[in-house]
């Protein structure tokens, strides 16, 4: 009763949350100097052409009047053309909203399977070797342009050993990708059966995931060994030693009480690497959301600028949904 007590709770918010967002996108987008119109007509346009094409995209109307139309075509699930593909905007996200996906969720366990356990065993030795190269390995993490260390890593893997395929988008080229199904290439390949598009896929996401992933330990691996040092000198811990508990118990029993830490930082990661990673998907072709939104920028493409801040918030907040159930589930006492 509790949880769906709670659930139902959360996901009234999502609205409220989501409208504030729009609303404050919407009028700071506005506000942003730059005229689709003469982008869109090209510079030989004339005064007649470009004051036409105001009228017809709702330019002249206020401010208000301009998100009250916006706002009834979101409700109808309408994000509305992007001038620069020409193809809706709803349909372009979803086409490349998986790959950024992929990109980021594989690259985020990846920083989770090297920061949790360093940190474990950092905190578990604070005067070891481990811990050492723990402080080494933060501090530089910390420090690294995620697309210097993935130019680094083409140079090295690519250039100089030749073990990696060319950073030439999502699968080599002369290869089709299999029918959409998900949007993830390796999924869409497995269910079509295609072995070779699904390891031209596999071999494509190595680089990019290595670079999202090395880089982004850094914070995990500092909020874990951080946590786990406070949570092995607790006074719990130190009853528990003193009981005779094997260290293995008592290391399990602090990891669980730093898991909320530890989601945190992890859930914020997931959010901020969606935009993030733009970087890296140019590095790479990726050909994900995140050089979509990019190029909307540099084109005035409203349409698509909106569309991908609504698609992130959603994400976004779906994430935090998810961790915020995971705390009840992982400490009793937030079951209020």
């Amino acid at each position: 009763m509790w949880f769906l007590r709670h659930a139902a709770l959360r996901l009234a918010y999502l609205i409220p949350q989501l409208f504030g967002i729009v609303l404050v996108s919407f009028f700071l987008i506005k506000s942003i100097p730059g005229d689709p119109v003469p982008l869109i007509l090209g510079p030989l346009a004339t005064r007649e052409n470009l004051e036409q094409l105001r009228e017809q995209m709702g330019l002249n109307e206020p401010l208000w009047v301009q998100f009250g139309h916006y706002l009834s075509r979101l409700v109808q699930g309408d994000l509305g053309t992007s001038w620069l593909t020409t193809r809706p905007v709803l349909e372009d996200l979803l086409r490349k909203f998986p790959a950024t996906l992929e990109l980021v969720t594989l690259g985020l366990l990846l920083a989770i399977a090297i920061g949790v356990p360093l940190g474990v065993l950092a905190a578990q030795r604070p005067e070891g070797w481990v811990r050492r190269l723990s402080d080494g390995y933060g501090f530089a993490a910390g420090a690294l342009p995620d697309f210097w260390f993935a130019l680094l890593l083409i140079l090295v893997f690519f250039s100089f050993l030749g073990w990696a395929p060319p950073p030439m988008g999502r699968l080599d080229i002369g290869l089709l990708a299999p029918p959409q199904v998900t949007g993830v290439l390796t999924l869409d390949a497995m269910i079509a059966g295609d072995w070779e598009v699904f390891w031209s896929a596999a071999a494509q996401l190595v680089l990019p995931v290595l670079t999202l992933g090395i880089v982004n330990a850094g914070p995990i691996l500092k909020m874990t060994q951080s946590t786990m040092e406070r949570m092995l000198e607790a006074d719990f811990s130190q009853y528990q030693h003193l009981c005779g508990l094997p260290p293995a118990a008592i290391r399990r029993h602090a990891l669980r009480n730093a898991l909320p830490s530890v989601l945190t930082v992890v859930s914020v990661l997931y959010g901020y690497l969606l935009g993030g990673a733009v970087l890296v998907e140019i590095v790479f072709s990726w050909g994900g959301a995140g050089q979509y939104a990019v190029g909307a920028v540099l084109n005035a493409d409203l349409n698509a600028i909106m569309g991908f801040i609504i698609f992130a918030a959603i994400f976004s907040l779906l994430v935090y949904l998810i961790v915020d159930f995971l705390y009840l589930l992982i400490d009793p006492r937030t079951r209020g």
